[in-house]
């Protein structure tokens, strides 16, 4: 089964990051590699991806058959979805366990997700 591991940030969690000492932000860093590297070496890694503040991204809709692009951010909450980890594991247990290994974890800042099995479409 795949999960996701969501890691969101907020003003609160930028301005605890902001009032880290340099190695404390180059700590906070390396436990994310650490992770990523123990994920790879037991297969259960597909991609992991840190993601820009929401104000880089942009809206994608259909009006009237024309396509309009918006600036973001989008939604009215502070909480914006910062990073993510796509993993294959056996249970969500196994994959909770590692989220509670990330820093993030201290913010409040995690959500392990599975993903939709879309083997079902194969074939169509």
């Amino acid at each position: 089964m795949k999960y996701l591991i969501l890691i969101y940030s907020n003003p609160k969690s930028r301005a605890a990051w902001d009032k880290l000492t340099e190695e404390q932000q180059m700590q906070f860093g390396k436990d994310h590699y650490d992770l990523s590297d123990k994920l790879r070496a037991s297969g259960e890694l597909i991609v992991s991806e840190g993601l820009p503040g929401p104000e880089t991204g942009k809206g994608v809709s259909i009006k009237n058959g024309e396509v309009v692009v918006t600036d973001g951010p989008f939604a009215e909450a502070k909480e914006y979805l910062a990073g993510f980890y796509l993993v294959e594991a056996d249970s969500i247990d196994q994959v909770i366990a590692h989220a509670a290994t990330l820093p993030d974890a201290h913010n409040d800042g995690i959500e392990v997700r599975p993903v939709w099995d879309t083997t079902m479409l194969d074939g169509l």
